[in-house]
């Protein structure tokens, strides 16, 4: 109760520096939304844009009502420690009562775990450049809104905070997207994978060296012309999304299409989102274990199918976790999905039951799944089976800790704290 209490006294005192600061320093703000690739995409349009407008983008995944005002304050996450927090306060302190160096731009990523939460970001941003990613027919916390369709409008408030005089860039893909250009009188630009997206992308495929996969190369096609596109260490069609979102950002503020796919080349996407990771004994891992939620679960098995390998095909499976009374057959489709051509399915934690029984539905021999409560016990046992040449595939929420079993089996375990998500010692303290 207590701990709640000055939680929420930080976060007004946060919230009040961050709105002064916005006032005095007036920078544009890019805005990203969407239930599926925020940070990614945020990450790729920082990554074009970020050193010649002068721009900060939010760390990590900062995107929620304390994850704002820090990423506008450059601040940290204090955690549970109060010196942390106290520091917090008086560097958005200084930054109003001083004159100090400030971005012309701020890359923000905006969230909405609960209602009212894109409400609460937009009476502190106005963004000038809208992004929308991707909604799915069951989106990660929906069970916190009476359904999809309230979570969706929760997010197209951020639409309509937009200013009149900037852009909204939405995923052509996605009609519920597209419609929300009737929430705006901005202007808008579409990116996708239908020949009617302005930003168009076609001829997606992986790259590979040695046999091995290293990335994903697609054709650009834009304004008439046909442009190249390499995406190293990377895999599956988010990626893309992700690039053509950048693309469409920087044409529009005028960056030379060259530069910007030269940017896009070197870009190193954010962890746990579709990384490909050496593996131990000659395996490859492709590390999504940021989060998940059915449509980009169902995204990243697909991209597994879809890759040549002497080897196996291994899919790691945790709970989707805050789905509500969609749990059941979510799980199941994608366990169906999985089984129809997996090698060996590894399922971890209660909702991975149903899984199995999507893939044992789907004929496949139960001597090839493999069931786990935890992502310990089952990075253990993916140690032992690991062999030359097989793609294994992890990917579970959050609070499955799935990142725990690509460390067990990463060929340079060294490089966890580079490489993988959630490596800070307050995470690694908790069970």
């Amino acid at each position: 109760m207590l701990k709640n209490i000055i939680k929420n006294i930080i976060t007004v005192i946060l919230e009040a520096e961050a709105r002064l600061v916005l006032k005095k320093y007036k920078p544009k703000v890019i805005a990203v939304t969407g239930n599926v690739g925020k940070t990614s995409t945020k990450d790729a349009i920082f990554t074009v844009v970020g050193e010649t407008l002068v721009a900060r983008k939010s760390v990590k995944s900062f995107n929620s009502e304390i994850g704002l005002p820090l990423t506008i304050l450059n601040c940290e996450n204090g955690w549970s420690n109060p010196f942390l927090w106290l520091k917090n306060i008086i560097k958005g302190f200084l930054l109003v009562a001083t004159r100090m160096h400030y971005p012309k731009w701020l890359v923000l990523e905006i969230g909405a775990s609960k209602p009212g939460d894109i409400s609460r970001a937009t009476s502190l941003i106005t963004p000038d450049i809208a992004v929308v990613t991707r909604f799915s027919e069951v989106p990660v916390h929906v069970e916190f809104f009476k359904s999809p369709d309230e979570l969706f409008e929760e997010k197209a408030n951020l639409v309509k905070a937009l200013r009149n005089t900037g852009v909204l860039i939405v995923n052509a893909d996605d009609e519920r997207v597209l419609a929300l250009r009737e929430k705006t009188k901005a202007k808008s630009l579409t990116y996708g994978l239908n020949s009617g997206a302005m930003f168009c992308a076609t001829n997606i495929q992986t790259a590979y060296e040695s046999g091995v996969p290293v990335g994903t190369t697609f054709k650009l096609e834009y304004d008439g012309n046909v442009f190249p596109v390499a995406l190293r260490g990377v895999l599956g069609v988010q990626p893309v999304y992700s690039a053509l979102a950048a693309i469409a950002t920087g044409a529009y503020l005028k960056l030379n299409i060259i530069d910007i796919l030269g940017r896009l080349a070197a870009h190193q996407g954010p962890s746990g989102r579709m990384r490909l990771i050496p593996a131990l004994r000659g395996a490859t891992l492709i590390d999504d274990t940021y989060n998940a939620s059915p449509v980009a679960a169902e995204a990243a098995v697909e991209a597994l199918r879809g890759i040549k390998t002497k080897g196996r095909r291994i899919v790691v499976l945790g709970d989707m976790l805050e789905l509500g009374k969609y749990t059941i057959d979510e799980h199941k489709k994608l366990g169906s999905q999985a089984g129809s051509f997996a090698d060996i399915i590894i399922a971890v934690g209660p909702r991975a039951r149903y899984i199995v029984e999507g893939a044992l539905g789907n004929d496949m021999d139960e001597r090839n799944i493999l069931e786990f409560d935890n992502s310990k016990e089952a990075g253990k046992t993916l140690e032992g089976l690991l062999k030359e040449g097989d793609i294994v595939l992890v990917k579970g929420s959050q609070g499955m800790r799935m990142e725990r079993i690509v460390e067990e089996v990463m060929a340079e375990p060294q490089r966890a704290s580079e490489l993988l998500v959630r490596q800070e010692e307050e995470w690694k303290a908790r069970g």
